[in-house]
């Protein structure tokens, strides 16, 4: 495996898949690293891509009031990238951070070739979307 790989393992996401699906969903992510208090995602505005947390925390912020708190493991954007394409909040990291970001070309193959870790982000999103 390639240090990508060995990554995105640990993941609780992807701990299920096979090596050879993991080598795939690596192939699909960039890395990217944040400082504190930088915005990840700005509410309102339209969303491509789709976050993964590797190390760090980052606060949920809507209408200007912090409504979640996100650490290694969670993910979000996939509610702009499933659904109506714009982002319902802030996400501003509260500490270094560091992401895998996956774009939305890419999530569509990704529910075919990986159904469960598809099923997986569906089931967060109408979590999400239910939540007062």
């Amino acid at each position: 495996m390639n240090p990508e790989t060995d990554r995105i393992s640990a993941i609780p996401l992807f701990v299920q898949q096979s090596p050879e699906e993991l080598e795939t969903v690596a192939s699909w992510l960039e890395i990217r690293e944040e400082s504190e208090g930088r915005p990840l995602t700005p509410e309102g505005a339209s969303g491509y891509e789709f976050f993964v947390i590797e190390e760090g925390t980052a606060d949920v912020v809507h209408g200007g009031e912090v409504i979640g708190s996100l650490g290694p493991g969670d993910f979000f954007g996939e509610m702009a990238m499933m659904g109506d394409g714009r982002r319902v909040a802030d996400v501003v990291a509260s500490s270094p951070i560091t992401l895998f970001e996956k774009f939305g070309t890419h999530f569509r193959e990704l529910e075919m070739r990986m159904p469960q870790v598809a099923a997986t982000i569906t089931a967060k999103l109408e979590e999400r979307r239910s939540a007062p």
